[in-house]
């Protein structure tokens, strides 16, 4: 009945987030002695860590109250009608004894069609301009941005990604056979407004964003050409907007599996503790940020600049930088090769 899809209360969000990106799915069903006790989403754990609690916390102190749940006597239309407005992935139906009497999933109710995503219709800048130093000698070829994913490029699905939110705008930075890009794009006939900024020479991963100025007057994403996030981007614009902050940095959680027992030691050389095959945790820079207009005009002008230099600058000024936690499996770094072809033969 749950697919897989039901973990324990006694669970930890981490347990949680292995399972999710084993079903690639976004939300999971609470278990307990054949009973329901809730409803555990992926945004659930991104706010848990965004409250600063471990991965070890275990599921039942984060989950909410506020869920939907339904009846035997709702309508199959109510249910429908219900999972499209808050895009849920399943609706259980519960009866007076926290019994399971079903669950409706939503592949089954609209056959292939993915859950509706919120939308919105930011600017959208894609820093193309990069040589794609890790994934010679194809790059020695084609540009980063025009590897190709099945059918598609790189650049073709990210700017899909970002359509499905409501996206059309996009700037690209170009430099490197940045004809070829332009071209190609030219004759694919996209549902979409791209404007090309073109480096002189190499900026960094910032220093290209001084030619919007005066361009963009609204929050605006940065995303590389060479990563993928597999989220709905309204949700993490929500999360910048509502916090305010001036930079927001889409970080993917990344598990390191040490093959060795680990040990500590203390003064003299005495053992404190012998760790076997530990497991490491942290967040990574996934390569997509959100940030506010005006901090274009933070940039200096034709200097190499990284974006990681203005984020370093804001926090010294005490600015305000968010960080949004993603799924291991939510991020794709296409500018790797193990990761290139582990997604071109999934």
């Amino acid at each position: 009945m749950y697919r897989n899809r039901d973990i324990s209360p006694d669970s930890t969000m981490l347990d949680a987030l292995k399972r999710m990106d084993q079903l690639d799915k976004k939300l999971l069903i609470v278990i307990q002695d054949d009973k329901f006790v809730g409803l555990l989403s992926a945004g659930d754990v991104q706010r848990a860590i965004i409250a600063n609690k471990g991965l070890d916390t275990k599921v039942d102190s984060i989950l909410r109250k506020d869920i939907k749940l339904g009846k035997e006597t709702d309508s199959i239309d109510s249910i429908k009608s219900m999972m499209i407005q808050f895009r849920m992935e399943f609706y259980p139906i519960i009866d007076d004894n926290n019994q399971i009497v079903e669950i409706h999933f939503w592949e089954d109710l609209f056959s292939n069609e993915k859950t509706s995503k919120g939308q919105f219709n930011s600017p959208v800048v894609i820093m193309a301009g990069g040589y794609g130093t890790r994934l010679k000698p194809l790059t020695n070829v084609i540009p980063k941005a025009m590897v190709p994913i099945g059918d598609k490029t790189m650049l073709e699905e990210i700017f899909d990604r970002f359509g499905a939110n409501g996206c059309d705008t996009f700037f690209l930075s170009v430099n490197y056979k940045a004809e070829l890009i332009e071209y190609y794009l030219k004759n694919q006939n996209l549902p979409y407004n791209i404007d090309y900024f073109k480096e002189v020479k190499p900026l960094g991963t910032a220093g290209s964003l001084t030619m919007l100025k005066g361009k963009i007057k609204e929050t605006f994403f940065v995303n590389n050409c060479d990563i993928i996030i597999n989220e709905d981007y309204s949700e993490i614009l929500n999360y910048h907007k509502k916090m305010k902050n001036k930079i927001t940095i889409v970080a993917a959680l990344k598990t390191y599996n040490i093959p060795y027992g680990t040990v500590e030691s203390g003064e003299d050389g005495i053992l404190q503790e012998i760790k076997e095959k530990p497991e490491l945790n942290f967040m990574i820079n996934s390569g997509m940020y959100i940030l506010e207009p005006e901090l274009l005009d933070r940039i200096p002008e034709n200097t190499f600049y990284h974006i990681t230099d203005l984020i370093n600058e804001l926090k010294e000024n005490g600015e305000q930088i968010g960080v949004f936690p993603v799924r291991e499996k939510s991020w794709i770094d296409m500018g790797d090769w193990a990761e290139y072809m582990a997604a071109i033969k999934s």
